[in-house]
């Protein structure tokens, strides 16, 4: 199969992982519908987002991993397979439960995402790849907001069930599509996946993601939650240790502690927190009717309406982010970009006061988003070897639903932490939860700022290093010369050039000629000193060769 075609391979990536990142959001606005049509909980419905998130956060480094190691279009497509059989059990659910078997089923298309990246870097020449991945990006995060304005709706017009029907018919035209036009990886990880490994990195990121989701259900200091917070201390450091030890470790702990990996993962934390407080209770918000004082009274419509300008501002900046880095480098472009996340956080907080003034606020947030969105990827996919691909931008990936999950949680223990009349969140825990937002975003900005310095600092000490080898070799080079000349003046001058005296000392038996002078051997068997050492002994070993140099007969003149 020809591989010549990255832009068809580009649209069959595009329609995918669209497909995937409108699930994300897909399902929040039609939750009361769900659980009174199936008779359930609050409790119980609220699984059918923790069964999703969880499942898509193990998935995604592992089956990542997998399609390093086997071939990142064949472990694609059984993602895209997943997606569409999880949504038609979630279709056809007659129970809570069998719904929640769906959404984890769906959640294991999750993978997606690093094997999209991967395959970009496989297929696209380089001047493209930084376009291609940033234009991923912002797919991925104009679909995870496109959910919440499409869900009113669909669910109108198809009804919840037919909400899950969408990506069905999607996901297997993606699917079809992949066969035929993406080619498979031309280079693949070797090793294998450490089942200990696998079972330890699930093990954290449930314990972790299960009391970050329902802490405010049970009670942040639950036993529940108390216990599930230390379980995840514990079996993380576990994780940690078994992947040093590992010949073929799940993720390489020593590419993680790179600046240009570790700082774009903790910023994703960052990022993904500051993006879910916003996405999830942004509608919230607009929606609070007039009656508060400070609600703007909303529909459901017309929430989504104004999420509109940072759908589309997310996608502009997107895919202007890998053209941009000509001249703004990624890492400048994450810094402003969390700035601007962060004052259109603070716009919120504080200057809510009109449709007019929330709608700029979410354009501007959405210039920031896409940006980041697309920088962060851009700097993982392009720190790490092609075969590590998927793993990094997996875990990456994973830490921000991780900080997406903190987010979430933060974000509602402010908002329901302080109640006005009648029962809704007063205007203070909306302003306490944006702000935090706002600050989150800014760590972005801090942990860039701080690898940046960090890659400086050891660029110039490479630098330095650089020359003092370089200054050491000349000197040592110099030095031989002059411990030559000295030994030539021992001997017949026939016999006394360096190369003659070289190559007694190279001898096929490794022994030195016994007729080299000593002041060569020594020359040659003493260790390389420091540059300024070198310096001083070939100045003094020059002096000491004009002092010894017989002063020749003067001509007189006849």
């Amino acid at each position: 199969m020809s591989r010549s075609r990255p832009s068809a391979t580009f649209a069959v990536l595009a329609l995918s992982v669209a497909s995937f990142a409108t699930l994300q959001s897909l399902v929040v606005p039609v939750l009361p519908v769900i659980q009174q049509d199936l008779h359930t909980t609050t409790a119980g419905v609220t699984w059918t987002m923790t069964a999703w998130l969880i499942a898509a956060a193990v998935a995604t480094p592992l089956l990542g991993r997998v399609g390093d190691l086997v071939g990142k279009r064949r472990v694609f497509v059984l993602a895209l397979l997943a997606v569409a059989l999880g949504s038609v059990i979630a279709a056809v659910a007659p129970s809570i439960g069998v719904l929640i078997a769906g959404r984890v089923v769906q959640g294991l298309g999750g993978a997606m995402f690093p094997l999209a990246f991967g395959i970009i870097r496989d297929e696209f020449p380089a001047h493209r790849l930084p376009s291609a991945i940033g234009a991923i990006a912002s797919i991925i995060a104009v679909g995870s907001g496109l959910g919440t304005v499409l869900a009113g709706p669909l669910a109108s017009a198809l009804s919840w069930r037919g909400l899950f029907l969408v990506p069905v018919a999607l996901t297997v035209t993606a699917a079809v599509l992949a066969l035929v036009i993406v080619p498979e990886s031309p280079s693949r990880a070797t090793g294998g996946v450490n089942p200990w490994s696998a079972v330890l990195l699930s093990g954290w990121l449930i314990a972790l993601l299960l009391p970050l989701s329902t802490g405010a259900q049970w009670g942040w200091s639950s036993p529940q939650v108390i216990g599930l917070f230390a379980l995840a201390a514990l079996l993380l450091a576990a994780w940690v240790v078994v992947e040093l030890r590992s010949r073929h470790p799940l993720v390489d702990m020593r590419l993680m502690r790179e600046p240009g990996v570790w700082s774009m993962n903790a910023a994703a934390v960052f990022i993904g927190a500051a993006m879910f407080a916003v996405f999830a209770f942004f509608p919230r918000f607009v929606q609070t009717p007039v009656s508060t004082g400070y609600g703007l009274g909303a529909s459901v419509a017309e929430s989504g309406l104004l999420m509109l300008p940072m759908l589309v501002t997310m996608a502009v900046t997107g895919f202007l982010s890998g053209p941009l880095e000509r001249w703004l480098g990624f890492r400048t472009q994450i810094v402003i970009a969390a700035v601007v996340m962060a004052g259109s956080s603070l716009s919120l907080a504080f200057l809510h006061g009109s449709l007019a003034a929330v709608a700029t606020a979410s354009g501007v947030f959405g210039i920031g988003l896409g940006l980041i969105y697309a920088a962060i990827t851009s700097v993982v996919v392009q720190s790490v070897p092609a075969t590590q691909t998927g793993i990094a931008s997996g875990m990456n990936a994973n830490l921000r639903t991780v900080g997406s999950a903190i987010g979430a949680a933060v974000m509602t223990a402010l908002v329901t932490g302080t109640l006005g009349a009648g029962g809704l969140p007063a205007e203070s825990g909306y302003t306490e939860g944006f702000a935090t937002a706002g600050v989150l975003a800014f760590g972005a900005a801090v942990v860039t700022v701080a690898a940046a310095l960090v890659l400086r600092a050891r660029a110039g000490r490479v630098a330095q290093d650089g020359v003092a080898a370089e200054l050491a070799a000349v000197a040592g080079l110099a030095r031989l010369e002059a411990a030559a000349e000295l030994a030539g003046l021992a001997r017949p001058e026939a016999e006394a050039s360096p190369a003659g005296e070289l190559a007694g000392l190279a001898r096929p038996d490794g022994e030195a000629s016994a007729a080299a002078p000593a002041a060569l051997r020594s020359a040659v068997a003493a260790p390389l000193p420091t540059a300024a050492a070198e310096a001083a002994e070939m100045a003094r070993l020059i002096e000491k060769v004009e002092a010894d140099r017989p002063t020749e007969p003067a001509v007189s003149a006849a």
